[in-house]
């Protein structure tokens, strides 16, 4: 069996050693147009602020090495250039001779990944415009960094490349503003936790300019500016794309392949395209949302590396279907992580999916025990069912192994309920007790029974300052002189048996604390003596966050300066 791999990054790497393990007689060859194979994408923009050292480091094999091991044939700056599925070969270049050939198959394999979105804007060539995909891109910054020295840079885009590669160039000593079109950095996340991904990058003298659209670039004292609307520019040395990837399909559809949404290849469960003996895998295929059933496209290296797995099992002969993907990701940002899984309360909404959520602020372990850390932790799920659709965590210790956690539960099809019955490993330096997670469970259980009713900090500016209910927060007197909502009067918790009597029971009381459990107890104080209470979810921590958040983004002024 001779089969053809076209692109030798994670999804074709990965497929080709998959069908030597499987098939030691198969004659495999790989074509990649790059020099590299096999890097870890995920890793270049470390390479950019030092944190990875050596060039090497960033390839996880090379051709030899791969031949050597697997005795797999790759060929590196070799491009195909053309599929012929009926007769079955491809049409191939090789970039550094100039020659042409064709080469046979049985089985092919197309992996080209997903390429960076460039607009054709004036002056989008400048030599200072930088894109981060590939080992070369990250070679070629590098050496403008070392060569040039410069003091400032533009971002555009704030995704997970852009966020990484600003926090990197500002590692490197570089003066960092990033412009995003929307109103929040990192899509994954929603409008109530996205704030505190904003604070971070702004204590880290990132400036942030939130919905903010480029139109073109120009040259300008051998730097370059960056033309906004409203004949805004911003001077830099340099600037970095990172507004997204759209699929590499040029060879797909020049071949007559199905294509689905935004031009990516559609492929069945096996990975099979439209076309016999030829499959794809990786960034440039539509896959199945786990969770919501619909078609979209999620360019992560797990799944690649699933996908690619699949496609080689079924080539050998075998069965293998891919399930779809639910997204789960992980960013660190200068001292957090930031983690989530599934979908966010606006695609829910996009879907007519109605929805649940609850937030908290657990510590990351037991909170005797030094150096915890309090991260906030978001679950949606779907009203009625209590289907899990998705999480968001961010904090610092102990992010990633619970957005794992729930991820999990969400693949298993769990009830957020059902988040309590989890018997996660517990010792006071890596965890409480009562799990953050399992603490999730506990309120969606107390929802669920009725036992607490939430509020919201959309819902604030619903709230009547009239007298018609009345607003507690049950924070210490000290606390509540840091900062309150206006209209909210102060008794704490722990005195509100003695006072309960200073409260109308026959209005409904909306209580808050600093992060949601204070409130929770005084809800069931307040509920026992015959009071409609509601607790608001998060806490005063998370309703200061959002709203510091949104008088920065309405203060910044053109040059990303807090005013």
């Amino acid at each position: 069996m001779k089969v053809v791999v076209i692109g030798g990054v994670a999804g074709g790497a990965t497929a080709a050693a998959r069908i030597r393990r499987l098939d030691e007689k198969a004659e495999i060859t790989v074509f990649e147009r790059s020099g590299f194979i096999s890097y870890a994408n995920c890793g270049l923009p470390y390479y950019i602020g030092g944190t990875i050292e050596e060039e090497s480091n960033l390839t996880l094999q090379t051709p030899e090495s791969f031949f050597s091991r697997f005795r797999v044939n790759m060929k590196v700056h070799h491009e195909v250039t053309e599929i012929n599925p009926y007769e079955k070969n491809v049409t191939v270049k090789n970039l550094e001779s100039g020659k042409i050939f064709t080469e046979k198959y049985d089985k092919l394999i197309l992996s080209p990944g997903a390429r960076p979105v460039i607009p054709n804007f004036p002056g989008i060539d400048i030599d200072k415009i930088f894109t981060l995909r590939t080992v070369e891109d990250t070679l070629k910054i590098k050496d403008y960094l070392n060569k040039s020295n410069p003091k400032s840079a533009v971002v555009i885009g704030g995704g997970f490349i852009g966020i990484e590669v600003a926090e990197n160039l500002k590692k490197s000593g570089i003066d960092v503003t990033v412009i995003e079109a929307a109103d929040q950095l990192m899509a994954p996340f929603d409008t109530d936790m996205v704030p505190f991904i904003h604070s971070e990058m702004r204590k880290n003298g990132i400036k942030l300019m939130l919905g903010q659209t480029v139109e073109s670039f120009s040259s300008s004292d051998g730097a370059i500016d960056v033309n906004l609307k409203e004949n805004i520019s911003i001077h830099a040395d340099m600037a970095v794309m990172a507004i997204g990837v759209t699929p590499e399909n040029t060879l797909a559809k020049a071949a007559g392949i199905k294509l689905g949404i935004k031009g990516s290849i559609v492929v069945n469960e096996k990975m099979e395209t439209s076309i016999p003996d030829i499959y794809a895998v990786g960034d440039a295929v539509q896959i199945k949302h786990f969770v919501t059933d619909s078609e979209t496209l999620i360019s992560l290296a797990g799944p690649a590396n699933k996908q690619a797995r699949i496609a080689a099992d079924n080539i050998c002969g075998g069965n293998s279907r891919y399930t779809g993907a639910q997204g789960s990701s992980v960013i660190k940002i200068f001292d957090i992580t930031a983690a989530s899984t599934g979908i966010n309360e606006k695609t829910a909404k996009a879907l007519g999916i109605k929805t649940d959520k609850v937030i908290l602020s657990p510590m990351s372990h037991a909170s005797y025990y030094p150096g915890g850390s309090v991260m906030t932790l978001k679950v949606i799920f779907e009203k009625e069912s209590y289907r899990i659709l998705g999480a968001q965590i961010i904090g610092f210790d102990g992010v990633d192994k619970r957005i794992d956690v729930i991820a999990t539960a969400i693949r298993a099809k769990m009830k957020g309920y059902e988040l309590t019955e989890l018997d996660l490993a517990y010792a006071p330096p890596y965890s409480s007790a009562k799990d953050p997670v399992n603490m999730a469970g506990y309120i969606i259980e107390n929802i669920k029974t009725g036992i607490i009713k939430q509020w919201y900090y959309d819902d604030e500016s619903d709230l009547e300052h009239d007298g018609s209910v009345t607003l507690l927060d049950v924070r210490t007197p000290f606390e509540y002189s840091r900062g309150h909502i206006e209209g909210f009067i102060n008794i704490p918790v722990d005195s509100l048996r003695e006072r309960i009597g200073e409260l109308d029971k026959s209005k409904p009381v909306y209580v808050i604390c600093q992060s949601g459990l204070r409130s929770y107890i005084a809800c069931r104080i307040l509920t026992g003596n015959g009071f409609d209470c509601c607790n608001f979810a998060g806490g005063f921590r998370l309703y200061s966050a959002i709203r510091n958040d949104k008088s920065l983004n309405k203060k910044a002024t053109p040059c990303g300066m807090d005013v």
